[in-house]
């Protein structure tokens, strides 16, 4: 604890507030997920491997004189073998929040969380799909930029919050028709409202991303997402639209430069997951269509597509370790043809250890 205290001194005293202690406080946390992983793919026989992966996240805050709470923290992670530090977080007493540096989206920070299978089942490699594969697939931001979170009572409606993001990299490469970002903005917004039994969450927002390509097109997604919890059963559904420009390091999908767009893409998912006791019952299902292809040409071929459905059951064996069972059987289509090399089925079973 002793050097972590130290640690936490260093980074406040670098960053020159005034009112604050002379160490920050700092908390830590972390988990160890185990387990094996089986996978069946359209186009070869059934393999079986290990699955290991350990998260160690630290967390420094402190409040000054006045009320403001800042905060910071970092992410050690033995997947990827990557160190994901984060940017500074400003708490007001009011209760509204500014992020600053690394800040992320406000349309992603709005939507609604929708349930789905736990585990690590699903079928990986190289492909050229590119359907999108998440709600917020139109996140894209620079480092250098913010995030401004209202509080619950926003504009005066309890349960309301709002929130506006902007990024820049104006100082990036101008090019002709590669795809380098820009500046990004988002607008987002969610409300949280109870009747009787059920607790329902609606939420969402809009991507609006800029690029120094000349003959690149500016891309915007709209995403939004809604939750309804009622006693130990939670439903949820989210939808997503939008064409959006990618970097890429390698010739990807008959585009000719490093940058790609996806054109006509919307994605879908859907889900449910109930508690009984110490058993946790969840199933999803999402569905991701596109266009992809040049930048600077029209939306021309069939559509790329990716299917998933999962579900997995998580049993408590005791206080913070949870042993889980999953299944998938995943579909993706490059230009309208089936690539059987990344779809198929896969099971998981495996622990998670967490403190």
């Amino acid at each position: 604890m002793k050097k972590e205290l130290l640690i936490a001194s260093a980074l406040v005293g670098s960053l020159g507030f005034a009112g604050l202690a002379e160490a920050a406080s700092a908390t830590m946390t972390g988990k160890h997920r185990v387990g094996m992983v089986s996978t069946d793919s359209d186009s070869a026989t059934e393999t079986r491997s290990n699955h290991e992966q350990s998260t160690f996240s630290v967390s420094i805050s402190e409040t000054t004189d006045s009320g403001l709470k800042i905060s910071t923290g970092f992410d050690l992670a033995e997947e990827g073998d990557a160190y994901d530090p984060s940017g500074l977080t400003l708490t007001f007493t009011s209760g509204a929040k500014l992020d600053l540096i690394s800040a992320g989206n406000a349309g992603v920070s709005q939507l609604a969380a929708v349930p789905g299978a736990s585990g690590e089942m699903g079928i990986a490699g190289t492909t050229t799909v590119n359907a999108p594969g998440s709600l917020s697939y139109g996140d894209a931001s620079d480092a250098v930029g913010f995030e401004f979170h209202t509080a619950a009572d926003a504009f005066g409606v309890e349960g309301l919050k709002a929130s506006a993001s902007w990024s820049t990299n104006d100082d990036g490469a101008v090019t002709s028709s590669t795809h380098v970002l820009e500046n990004a903005y988002s607008l987002g917004a969610s409300y949280v409202s109870t009747a009787g039994d059920t607790t329902v969450t609606i939420g969402g927002g809009m991507f609006s991303v800029e690029s120094h390509g000349a003959k690149v097109d500016g891309a915007v997604v709209s995403a939004f997402s809604v939750s309804a919890v009622n006693g130990n059963l939670t439903v949820g559904a989210g939808f997503a639209s939008g064409d959006i420009n990618k970097t890429a390091t390698t010739v990807t999908d008959g585009n000719t430069g490093i940058g790609f767009a996806v054109k006509g893409a919307d994605y879908t998912q859907a889900g449910a997951k109930y508690v009984s006791g110490d058993m946790t019952f969840a199933i999803g299902y999402l569905s991701g269509t596109g266009n992809d292809g040049n930048t600077d040409t029209a939306a021309s071929g069939a559509d790329d597509k990716y299917q998933k459905t999962a579900a997995s059951i998580d049993y408590v064996v005791a206080s913070g370790v949870t042993a889980t069972v999953g299944f998938s059987d995943e579909v993706r289509e490059d230009d309208g043809a089936a690539v059987s090399a990344v779809s198929g089925t896969s099971w998981y079973i495996g622990a998670n250890l967490s403190f």
